[in-house]
């Protein structure tokens, strides 16, 4: 050490004690609940690394505590693919509808008593963080399940995120493994960060969980940083292990237990019942002391506690089956229903939206509610003048509950269902279809050419789950109708220059970007182009299943008989009728025709798969770096996991090829030292057969 300076070197020694320290009280304070030194001295212990930090720049490591205060302002940010699917979960908000769920669980399971985990709703955010090597190397939004924002520097501002693992008993901590939670603040730091806003003449949050999700939008993690946020764990993922792998729990109360050891901080008050009337029971509690809690709780989530009975159980492609949430009652408030409108929908639907006084519920200003059919406003004989008790159905979607009939004056009045739609005027009509095993009515505009029903089908099939198209806005959408320029989306792709210049408020630079965007949206996937398309019952999650099934192509989904489509993952009775009944129908022939003269990849009608030998990259494992120039970053994904590879997330020693890019990182540096396969792009697209994709 005689060639070093030895004032850096005491100055590293100092560093990594102070780091191991703190580390060590972060487990304390969040992991077992036991802070061993009062924050006055914690926060002594942090300024002193940060000012050695300052003093020797160079020893600064991405997993330093001090690392929390946020790095520079991002541009927006990345999107990043979960590799297991982020589910939601299916809710229940009374007794019976857990004893229905109950009943389904030991039906499929062939038991007669489940052990059950109960576990607090917390009223926040959820997020997915993955470690390698136990470190933290990403972090992202649950999004719209298969894909999610990366807000990796937001979460490192959290004190109570590990950003580094001290568990080597742990056998597989230094493997890759993804822990989910919810981010949260509670509700005194909430006071007091509204007060601060207050105090600088800034807009209040209307609630700890809008607080939240504003705060982990902030492009500058810096200011994130001074968000007072918190996070309570609730899973662990080891996609490199097996289910059974020794090294992994076996039932959900032996995984809180795991991540509480790992140092992870899980949601407490949770409970081992055995059975559904000690679940009944937990939930009648939890219900009368919630408002004890520092923090905000929607409900509860029952959870099968047996992990093997939990894959035999499975999931649809909206929920898992073993896993539900029990939501509390709602807060109610009382207002003046003073108009009814109806809303037309994209697939026709007539729904009337009740107008409302505006009330304050639940912290946020409610104008409008949801009356969902004319059936449910007989059924409560909801009259136009009516003083009547609105909720959030779930806490989420506020409707209508009932009327206050002693409130009424003679004078309000009694609503009909129209025979015209409000929008083009066109014939309506009742129809009656059985979902969820109860026959629900729905009034439908028959004219395909509802102007009302296209503006609809247009924003969803620009949306960031479907074909990204983020500069077409609503207002934009409107002008390009009005124009007659579009009345379907297969004719957004023959739109020129001159045809959106003469447009309000579109500059010839405006015009460009849309135009670009338009371009780039060519090469999203068939999976995306499935859900952009609007078919009725179909969402994200069984988009993404319908393509996989068919081997990404579109010629064979069109094909696909009832039968052959009810054996796709998370595909019924219904969603399957309905998917014939689309493609059969002339009119989505000829804009499936257009959109394929326009040369959109989900459009064509061989299937990535089908066309290169599925299964030809199987279980080898890529890393991308750098800019492509005939991919996007999602598509070169996409071709390696359709072909049987994987994507890493970090390089490492089980990366078999980098493809690198212009412009690479530093994994390009990394991938060299460990001596790994580096392929150019040219060399990537020989190796998966292709040309040009657009």
């Amino acid at each position: 050490m005689s060639d070093e300076n030895p004032d850096r070197a005491m100055a590293l020694e100092e560093i990594e004690s102070l780091r191991r320290e703190i580390r060590h009280h972060d487990r304390c304070y969040y992991g077992a609940a036991e802070p061993e030194i009062s924050d006055q001295e914690y926060d002594r212990l942090m300024e002193r690394l940060l000012a050695l930090e300052a003093r020797f720049p160079d020893l600064i490591t991405a997993d330093s505590p001090s690392q929390r205060v946020g790095g520079e302002p991002l541009s927006s940010f990345p999107v990043v693919e979960h590799k297991v699917l982020m589910l939601s979960l299916a809710n229940t908000y009374s007794k019976e509808e857990l004893l229905e769920f109950d009943k389904r669980a030991a039906k499929g399971l062939g038991a007669d008593e489940i052990r059950y985990v109960v576990e607090l709703k917390v009223d926040g955010v959820a997020v997915s963080l993955c470690y390698e090597n136990g470190r933290l190397v990403q972090g992202s939004t649950r999004g719209d399940g298969l894909h999610g924002d990366d807000i990796t520097a937001n979460l490192k501002t959290i004190r109570s995120v590990p950003l580094t693992l001290s568990s080597p008993e742990i056998p597989f901590s230094m493997l890759p493994f993804e822990v989910r939670g919810e981010v949260f603040m509670n509700r005194e730091n909430f006071e007091k960060l509204n007060k601060v806003r207050e105090s600088a003449e800034e807009p209040l949050f209307a609630n700890p969980r809008n607080a939240t999700a504003g705060s982990l939008k902030l492009l500058d993690p810096r200011l994130t940083a001074r968000r007072p946020l918190d996070l309570f764990f609730y899973s662990c993922l080891t996609p490199d292990l097996a289910p059974d792998h020794p090294a992994l729990p076996r039932t959900q109360a032996e995984t809180l237990g795991l991540l509480k050891k790992m140092g992870f901080q899980v949601t407490p008050g949770w409970k081992l019942c055995s059975g559904i009337q000690a679940v009944i029971d937990c939930c009648l509690e939890w219900e009368k002391k919630r408002e004890s809690l520092a923090f905000d709780i929607d409900g509860l989530v029952i959870k099968v506690d047996s992990c093997i009975q939990q894959r035999q159980l499975g999931e649809t492609s909206k929920s898992p089956r073993w896993a539900i949430s029990y939501k509390f009652p709602a807060k109610q408030a009382t207002t003046r229903l003073s108009a009814i409108h109806l809303q037309v929908g994209r697939t026709g639907t007539i729904t009337p939206v009740a107008i409302l006084e505006p009330v304050n519920l639940s912290g946020s200003t409610i104008s409008r509610a949801t009356l969902h059919n004319e059936d449910e406003i007989r059924r409560k004989d909801i009259r136009v003048g009516d003083r009547v008790i609105i909720e959030k159905g779930g806490e989420v979607i506020p409707k209508v509950i009932k009327v206050v009939l002693s409130a009424r004056t003679g004078e309000e009045k009694q609503f009909t269902m129209p025979s015209d739609c409000p929008s083009c005027g066109g014939r309506i009509i009742r129809e009656e279809e059985e979902e969820g095993g109860s026959l629900s009515a729905a009034y439908r505009c028959q004219n395909l050419d509802c102007p009302a029903q296209m503006e609809r089908i247009l924003q969803h099939f620009a949306s960031r789950s479907a074909m990204d198209i983020e500069e077409l806005g609503p207002a934009l959408i409107r002008q390009l109708m009005a124009g007659a320029k579009v009345k379907n989306p297969a004719d957004l792709y023959s739109l020129r220059l001159e045809d959106l210049l003469p447009l309000e408020r579109m500059a010839e630079k405006s015009a460009t970007n849309f135009l670009r965007a338009l371009e780039k949206s060519k090469s999203r996937p068939l999976s995306a182009l499935i859900f952009a398309l609007g078919i009725r019952h179909v969402g994200v999650v069984a988009a993404e299943n319908l393509a996989i099934h068919f081997h990404h192509s579109l010629d064979e989904l069109k094909t696909a008989s009832q039968e052959e489509l009810q054996r796709v993952p998370g595909v019924g009775e219904i969603m399957a009728r309905s998917i014939v009944s689309f493609f059969q129908a002339e009119r989505t022939h000829a804009i499936l025709e257009n959109l394929r003269q326009a040369g959109l990849a989900g459009a064509k009608g061989e299937g990535v798969a089908r066309a290169r030998g599925e299964g030809k990259l199987s279980g080898q494992r890529f890393i991308f770096t750098g800019s492509l120039q005939y991919f996007t970053r999602s598509q070169a994904e996409g071709l390696v996991k359709s072909l049987g590879g994987r994507i890493g997330t970090s390089i490492g020693k089980s990366i078999d090829y980098v493809v690198v890019g212009e412009d690479p990182g530093s994994k390009l540096q990394k991938a060299q030292a460990l001596g790994l396969t580096i392929l150019k792009e040219d060399d990537f697209r020989r190796m998966v057969e292709v040309v040009h994709i657009s």
